[in-house]
């Protein structure tokens, strides 16, 4: 199995254009990503609307990624599914279609006990025979967690587990899990689903997976890299206004996102239902907000140069 290290990832948008994925836009948003020097890019994430995509989309998603990206940058695969068999059928798909590594969150709705999430992941890393990632993400998840005792266990029957990317912001997890990791497997990578990457790197975090990537790629750029060589007093205005859009975003949602999105001129289209598209207010609203953070100023247009 090939090691792969996480680095600053881009969780990718889908576009969607009369109800079907649009394959020339997502085309664009990897040129586009691949310009701005990103470590690799995840698809269909959850910001991506993976719930939404049919298994049969998201396999031909892995496939046109990898086609498309030409090996210039790593394709991550996420294989999350309410049902074990059907995420071991997508990591197969992935690896497959030629990803470089793979991550799942919990099984979508069920609340299974600890045994039986080791049982679906450990069944799900070996399926895939790639690089894999557990995504950590309670609040979204009914509050069923990747426990620390979770991940040793993990590590010893997985030789696959490379590591957890955690969305909690539960500082003190993160210590536990990456410190009991660490003494078992030196390689253990912990990512970090938001952009807190002060907090994050001082615990020990080396990975991002970025949603604000799609729209701020040069602020979340700086603030990883800068947070990487531990300049953590340089990174803190970085730090304030990756802040202020993580807020903003978790208000306005995947809608939130296209729409800034479309004003920067990347038009993605509107969300797959049931997601709502934001009323006039709304979007007034957030562009006001948006536009009050002077460092977007700076950001890209369109799609590059």
């Amino acid at each position: 199995m090939n090691t792969f290290n996480f680095g600053l990832v881009p969780s990718l948008l889908t576009p969607f254009k009369d109800g079907k994925i649009d394959y020339q836009t997502v085309e664009k948003l990897i040129e586009f990503h691949i310009q701005q020097k990103v470590d690799g890019l995840a698809i269909p994430t959850h910001i991506g609307e993976s719930v939404s995509i049919t298994g049969v989309e998201r396999k031909e998603l892995f496939k046109f990624a990898v086609q498309t990206a030409k090996g210039r940058l790593p394709i991550i695969g996420n294989v999350s599914e309410a049902g074990t068999d059907l995420a071991c059928d997508l990591a197969r798909s992935a690896q497959d279609a030629g990803v470089s590594a793979l991550y799942a969150c919990v099984p979508y709705y069920w609340t299974p006990p600890e045994s039986m999430l080791l049982e679906h992941f450990t069944k799900i890393g070996k399926a895939g025979q790639l690089p894999f990632f557990v995504y950590n993400s309670p609040e979204e998840m009914s509050g069923v967690k990747v426990s620390t005792n979770l991940a040793m266990n993990l590590i010893r029957d997985l030789p696959e587990f490379a590591g957890i990317i955690d969305m909690s912001l539960d500082w003190q997890y993160m210590i536990a899990v990456i410190s009991e990791a660490k003494r078992i497997k030196p390689s253990f990578q912990l990512v970090t689903g938001t952009e807190y990457m002060i907090s994050a790197k001082a615990i020990g975090a080396t990975g991002l997976l970025s949603p604000l990537a799609n729209l701020a790629p040069k602020l979340v750029r700086d603030l990883y890299d800068v947070c990487m060589q531990e300049q953590f007093q340089a990174a803190y205005d970085l730090q304030v206004d990756a802040a202020f859009l993580y807020r903003l975003f978790n208000e306005y949602g995947i809608s939130g996102f296209k729409v800034i999105s479309q004003h920067l001129g990347r038009d993605v289209g509107t969300p797959r239902v049931p997601l709502d598209q934001l009323n006039t207010e709304q979007v007034a609203a957030l562009l006001k907000e948006w536009q009050s953070c002077d460092r977007i100023k700076t950001e890209v247009q369109a799609w590059g140069v």
